[in-house]
């Protein structure tokens, strides 16, 4: 009997799998989202199993594990890794329909060669075959990533972080993949949560410089976005529940940030005030810097409080938001563009609902000899699964060009997850076959074939490259 992983898996016509076999499996990955720990890549960590490779900050994995009835000391809690991975193998059947079964299989398929179905009773064999390969220096994590043909990662990083790890990489000319850093200034967004002072003290210290005043944050943060440059980053990151939109002049917002200093509560207008404007001045900064800037719009964060003050934040309990988007979005973006410094800037949603929001603002502003300058981001979050990708290309390509989507990030803390891009691909490859199937498109494999290749990698590459990511590292 074919295995459930088998060289057709997901492809249901002859055009998607030409597609997917001949121009779209082979190609390199630019993963320009990640949250990989870049200190487990320069020590080129070994795992001591698969529980800590799969089970270990995968908050999706929880969440399902969660929903299964699975205790908690099996999940986030002190028990071993083995009988964590036990409880996770028990939960995996249940698991059907979500794309954590896709995932699951796929990831056990390409690097431990098991082909089997994973659940109670193969739990053991995988347990031990898999742990055995990890046990191998090809096993480590540069090893993974060089397995999964990874041209570039993008990693995830705070303006406080030394980013030492990032420099040790860049100048080890024995190992091929980029590994650059990303800006991502949440904490000094976030005025109002008790992470924001702790954080401008921290900040205060790695520069060297008194904040009190809002031209101290400033020049702070410039300070830092020149060194983070210095590493090689040439993006940036915002994670944001709601979108925002409220100006105000520079003295009112210093008397704000003044306010958020001496621990006084603050309106939600002053937030959004204060919110609006630092956005502001870091969008044009990095249009100067010739940044890109991601924008990952309507996350409700930490939905359960007995379980954060239990185990704390991205542990599984986030979910979608529904705030309107569409005006303080495009009034953002348009102050940028009016004075022509917009960078390239790629948009994220987590509502599906938000699709058409996100996919026409992206076609509403351009730049000669830039293809696809603002970017309607691939899948997110509880979007990157097979419909969700398919609405999100579907989508796209009835109000935009599809052919200049620089497709698909694994945004995952997993150095298995590589096979999102292969699922990606398939999806992709299957949704134009089928196009091809019912007449919607021609029987053109050359017109296909370059479409295919030029998502799967080739965009990414061109897109990133125009901020010089390719002469990061000589």
């Amino acid at each position: 009997m074919k295995p459930f992983i088998h060289d057709d898996f997901l492809l249901t016509n002859k055009m998607a799998q030409i597609l997917y076999h001949d121009y779209a499996k082979d190609q390199p990955i630019y993963d320009y989202h990640c949250h990989l720990d870049p200190k487990e890549i320069w020590e080129n960590k070994r795992f001591t199993s698969i529980g800590e490779i799969w089970l270990s900050g995968d908050h999706y994995k929880w969440r399902a594990m969660r929903l299964n009835g699975v205790s908690e000391q099996y999940i986030t809690g002190a028990a071993p890794d083995k009988e964590k991975f036990f409880q996770w193998a028990k939960t995996v059947p249940h698991t059907l329909g979500n794309p954590l079964f896709h995932w699951t299989h796929l990831e056990l398929a390409r690097y431990f060669d098991f082909f089997d179905l994973l659940d109670e009773g193969t739990a053991q064999n995988v347990w031990d075959s898999a742990n055995e390969k990890l046990a191998a220096d090809t096993f480590r994590t540069r090893e993974i990533i060089s397995r999964s043909n990874v041209r570039m990662i993008g990693t995830t990083d705070d303006p406080t972080d030394s980013l030492e790890y990032h420099e040790y990489l860049a100048e080890d000319n024995t190992w091929e993949p980029e590994v650059l850093p990303t800006f991502r200034p949440d904490r000094g967004i976030e005025i109002t949560k008790n992470t924001f002072l702790p954080w401008i003290e921290k900040l205060s210290r790695v520069t060297d410089k008194e904040i009190a005043r809002l031209d101290d944050l400033l020049d702070a943060l410039k300070k830092r976005m020149d060194y983070f440059h210095e590493k090689g980053a040439r993006l940036s990151d915002h994670g944001m529940g709601e979108m925002f939109f409220e100006t105000a002049t520079k003295s009112e917002v210093d008397a704000i940030f003044q306010k958020a200093l001496n621990n006084k509560s603050l309106s939600m207008d002053e937030e959004r005030k204060y919110k609006t404007f630092l956005l502001m001045f870091l969008g044009q900064a990095y249009a100067e810097k010739g940044w890109t800037m991601q924008l990952h719009i309507g996350a409700m964060r930490n939905n359960n409080k007995r379980m954060f003050e239990k185990v704390g934040a991205d542990a599984g309990f986030d979910t979608i938001e529904d705030h309107p988007v569409a005006q303080p979005l495009a009034k953002f973006l348009d102050a940028l563009d009016y004075t022509d410094q917009l960078p390239r800037t790629i948009l994220y949603n987590l509502n599906p609902k938000d699709n058409f929001i996100f996919a026409s603002l992206a076609g509403s502003y351009h730049e000669e000899g830039v293809p696809g300058k603002v970017q309607f981001g691939s899948g997110w979050w509880y979007n990157d699964q097979k419909d969700g990708m398919e609405r999100q290309m579907t989508d796209l390509a009835n109000i935009g060009l599809l052919s200049r989507f620089i497709g698909m990030l694994t945004d995952s803390r997993s150095f298995l997850s590589y096979t999102r891009h292969e699922y990606f691909r398939r999806i992709l490859c299957n949704m134009i076959g089928g196009w091809v199937e019912k007449g919607e498109a021609p029987h053109d494999e050359r017109l296909l074939g370059s479409l295919v290749k030029n998502i799967s990698f080739e965009n990414a590459k061109n897109y990133f490259e125009r901020s010089n990511i390719a002469e990061v590292k000589k």
